[in-house]
């Protein structure tokens, strides 16, 4: 077994999450103009054939964000069935579904609660197919 000592003085943290897109101006417009996150930063690697695009709540020094990877000639991948979700905290999730919807958005599970629980959750999907889980914060 594997293991990692961390000295007490260390610190660390999620800087992001990265997700491979066929499409980078179609998931840009989801991330940025559906859901509200903003365009941090964008670089083309012409030696590499790809481009890299971070997006957010707020600026890297103190947010996770998500790094949107788009492989040139490469427009869609196999998901799988390990990856499951990104979570975003939202004050008015019926609100918000209503705007997403609005926007073309798709919504693939309606606000209410969990199975198994009282948080209230619903699931959209960005254009790649991944699973955005939005949760109910107290207001």
């Amino acid at each position: 077994m594997l293991q990692l000592s961390i000295q007490a003085n260390s610190v660390m943290r999620i800087l992001h999450t990265m997700l491979r897109v066929g499409d980078l101006e179609r998931s840009l417009d989801f991330y940025c103009n559906v859901l509200g996150m903003k365009l941090l930063r964008r670089k083309d690697y012409p030696g590499g054939e790809f481009t890299l695009a971070f997006v957010g709540y707020g600026d890297e020094s103190d947010h996770t964000v998500l790094e949107l990877t788009h492989n040139w000639g490469v427009d869609h991948y196999d998901l799988g069935n390990a990856y499951g979700h990104i979570a975003l905290g939202v004050n008015d999730i019926y609100s918000a579904c209503e705007q997403i919807q609005g926007q073309g958005g798709k919504v693939t599970r309606e606000p209410g609660p969990m199975k198994h629980g009282t948080t209230v959750i619903a699931f959209v999907e960005d254009p790649d197919g991944y699973k955005v889980e939005l949760i109910q914060t107290k207001s």
